[in-house]
């Protein structure tokens, strides 16, 4: 399913009063009051993680790829399964970008910038990485650093929000702007943050070994990362936000002694989402072409059977569609439930004109893994390409009530109602598009002329008005946050 997701922006049978209305955003957000005498609220974090979550879809190349969204949040979640002191849901996302970097913040939000995982030699690499910024969040460094910012001056709390936003923006910028806010001097900033990372190293090396991923990983990476920034005029981004003196590298290889070292077999769905990442990116056949060749010098059998995927993805990309076919039709017949092969067929299908060989696969597959996203959206996919509308529709209501903060389902859903022409039932769509970037009185505005699409129909008139009244409670409750 590319067509809908390879642009890197923040960018039915069933009618709208028949149907529960499912919103982008959930309205029982804790009161957030004022700031404490001690550490924030988890429902204070969780209601900051939100409003810049929304601001990141906005601004940011936020990768919404359903296959790749599938990975890395799976990824995380058998992290987190691991991980001490949780006490918030966690969502993990990749942005495209050229720099080397990632970062956690409130309510449990990951980043991680596409560079880093393309950087990265082997999947417990990725998943030290992943480890140590789920440890800032269980340790809760930002609500800890803002306390202490807080009780220094009163003035610096809505300063400080704005600069965290901007880190995640633009790292070196931000922190910039971050110790500019601070009273007191910029080393005792850096030290702070020292003693932060250093914290969450030990914490995700031990959710790293527990989770059953090469616990040496974390020192190997931590090293990669200083013999780069050794050779270089200037460090690898991350190296910006995340301070790494020779103590920091010592601490976390002597810490690694304490475990036994893991010779983890290669990971094929790594391999397989380096080399999607690689080939999305550039949407072009050479852009993969470097990894791919890599991937044949490792010689083994998951880079092997990644480097006909990734050559398969390339020919789809660039209108190949026979001879990505015959490439990928030995992977799917020997791994007939493998997402990524079946995602990537769909697409394939679908550009030959064989949406219904496409339902009839997806559907025998959601029947194994019904639970899948990326299953259930290249079938929502697959039903608008087929003309099955009806269907469509009914399968994306569900989804964006499980998955309420995916724009991909609410792009989808808009695309499913223009097709039937319910104008009004569109309009709700796209209103919670913009509600999820942020942009409630673009949402507001459109749900207002939507209700002139009804025709008079007063149950879906009362239903807008208390979906208006909820984005207007919203808008003004994180009005704090942007000033």
């Amino acid at each position: 399913m590319l067509k809908k997701v390879i642009a890197f922006t923040l960018s039915t049978s069933l009618l709208l009063q028949s149907t529960p209305i499912v919103y982008a955003d959930n309205i029982n957000l804790p009161d957030i009051g004022t700031a404490a005498a001690t550490t924030l609220s988890i429902g204070q974090e969780m209601e900051m993680g939100d409003y810049y979550m929304r601001m990141l879809r906005n601004s940011s190349p936020i990768i919404n790829d359903p296959v790749l969204n599938q990975y890395i949040n799976d990824l995380g979640k058998k992290l987190v399964a691991k991980s001490e002191s949780v006490k918030t849901p966690f969502h993990f996302y990749i942005m495209k970008s050229d720099v080397l970097n990632a970062f956690a913040f409130f309510g449990g939000n990951v980043v991680i910038h596409s560079k880093l995982i393309l950087d990265t030699d082997n999947e417990s690499q990725l998943a030290s990485v992943m480890a140590h910024e789920i440890g800032h969040v269980t340790q809760r460094h930002l609500a800890r650093a803002m306390e202490n910012q807080s009780r220094t001056s009163p003035y610096v709390w809505g300063a400080t929000l704005g600069s965290i936003l901007l880190t995640l923006a633009n790292p070196e910028a931000g922190m910039a702007a971050m110790t500019s806010t601070m009273a007191g001097s910029a080393q005792n900033m850096i030290s702070f943050t020292q003693s932060n990372e250093q914290e969450a190293d030990r914490v995700g090396l031990r959710t790293l070994s527990k989770a059953g991923f090469d616990p040496y990983a974390s020192s190997e990476f931590l090293q990669k990362l200083a013999d780069q920034s050794r050779f270089s005029s200037k460090p690898p981004e991350i190296l910006l936000t995340h301070p790494l003196p020779n103590s920091r590298i010592t601490d976390i290889r002597n810490r690694s002694l304490q475990y036994n070292k893991k010779n983890i077999t290669p990971s094929l769905n790594y391999y397989l989402a380096k080399a999607r990442l690689a080939i999305l990116i550039n949407n072009k056949k050479n852009a993969g072409q470097l990894l791919i060749q890599s991937y044949k010098k490792l010689n083994n059998e998951q880079s092997n059977i990644a480097a006909i995927y990734g050559n398969a993805l390339a020919d789809n990309l660039s209108g190949n569609n026979q001879k990505a076919k015959q490439q990928l039709q030995p992977l799917l017949d020997s791994d007939p439930n493998n997402i990524w092969y079946i995602d990537l067929m769909t697409d394939i299908d679908l550009a030959l004109n064989n949406s219904s060989a496409a339902i009839t696969r997806l559907q025998a597959a959601l029947k194994k893994v019904p639970d899948s996203s990326a299953l259930q959206l290249n079938l929502a996919n697959a039903y608008i390409k087929n003309k099955n509308y009806q269907q469509a529709v009914s399968l994306l209501h569900r989804y964006t009530f499980d998955h309420n903060d995916d724009i991909n389902g609410w792009d989808l859903l808009v695309t499913a109602y223009g097709k039937i022409r319910s104008r009004a039932q569109e309009m709700s769509a796209q209103a919670e598009i913009s509600a999820l970037r942020g942009n409630f009185k673009q949402a507001i505005t459109i749900l207002q002329n939507a209700k002139n699409q009804t025709k008079g129909n007063q149950a879906m008139i009362s239903k807008m008005d208390a979906r208006i009244n909820q984005l207007q409670q919203l808008q003004k409750r994180y009005a704090a946050y942007a000033r």
